[in-house]
């Protein structure tokens, strides 16, 4: 029986392999088989976590959704670092100043009360503001609904420096 040497040809065909697999494990990271979308979700992903909205200190009113704060937030510290309660006249918005106090008012049943901005929230799209249940009461949002139209006025907003760190 005769034996192959290997030669030349051997030698390239391994060195194309081995440049082949190298090949491979560097691009294998960045592309899945069949997904010619995956730069667009990269972008995607990128603008789903952008910057947090600006704050709007034009004393301006807004009308949209408020939602009642969920019982497991009670207990736990708010962004103004003082510990939620469901009896006081706390709200949180992402937009408005920490300290900021607002006038909530209900648009379906026309009632109203005093709050004050302490925490960050809500995330839920279409929302404007995060109630405390005691607030939410006063202005008919029933715990069955949860949520309901509003229209939230800033009467006074905290010195420009308090919110800088915020």
């Amino acid at each position: 029986m005769a034996r192959h040497s290997g030669g030349v040809k051997a030698r390239h065909r391994n060195s194309v392999l081995a440049a082949l697999a190298a090949a491979t494990v560097v691009v294998a990271p960045f592309a899945r088989a069949g997904d010619d979308a995956a730069a667009p979700r990269a972008v995607e992903d990128a603008t789903r976590h952008a910057a947090k909205p600006a704050l709007d200190r034009s004393g301006r009113k807004r009308t949209g959704v408020a939602s009642v704060y969920a019982h497991r937030f009670v207990g736990r510290k708010m962004a103004d670092g003082t510990r939620m309660s469901a009896d006081d006249d706390n709200a949180a918005s992402r937009t408005l100043p920490l300290g900021t106090e607002a006038q909530v008012t209900n648009l379906k049943t026309g009632q109203s009360a005093k709050v004050t901005i302490q925490d960050r929230g809500p995330y839920a799209k279409g929302r404007i503001v995060d109630l405390s249940p005691a607030t939410a009461d006063k202005i008919g949002i029933t715990r069955k609904q949860g949520i309901a139209k509003v229209e939230v006025r800033p009467i006074t907003l905290p010195p420009p420096d308090r919110d800088a760190q915020r």
